[in-house]
């Protein structure tokens, strides 16, 4: 009896580890994604590689370091608007008119107020963390 408790107590462990290598919690800072998240929502998120990702999710990339007290750590959550072999969209300044293989262009849902693709561009594959899968709780 107390081997089959240890046993699933051991799976439960490893379960729990796998989770955490490929699931992440990521809360929303400003107002870049309004309407669709506002500052405060949680989300969850697959660690993905960018072969994964499709237009239209929201994705987390690593824009850059965090500054010493950044909320964000340098994510940023963004709507995938092109990836590797999809056209670029006529308002992303690059030169190519096509998206090369291991890179991706990514737009905040609220233009007006968001830092990326138009003036990052190109966001590298090794910057992706993941796709968001949804929202944690309520708002």
């Amino acid at each position: 009896m107390i081997y089959v408790v240890l046993a699933v107590v051991v799976l439960g462990l490893a379960w729990l580890l796998t989770l955490r290598r490929r699931l992440l919690v990521v809360t929303v800072h400003g107002v870049s994604m309004e309407p669709t998240y506002v500052a405060g929502d949680r989300l969850l998120v697959r660690r993905s590689r960018l072969d994964r990702v499709r237009t239209g999710q929201i994705v987390v990339v690593q824009g850059g370091p965090g500054k010493p007290g950044d909320p964000t750590a340098g994510r940023l959550v963004k709507r995938a608007v092109a990836v590797p072999g999809d056209p670029v969209p006529p308002h992303i300044p690059v030169a190519d008119p096509v998206v090369p293989p291991g890179n991706l262009l990514v737009l905040g849902d609220n233009p007006a107020r968001s830092n990326d693709s138009r003036r990052l561009g190109y966001i590298p594959a090794d910057a992706l963390i993941g796709v968001v899968l949804r929202p944690i709780g309520q708002r």
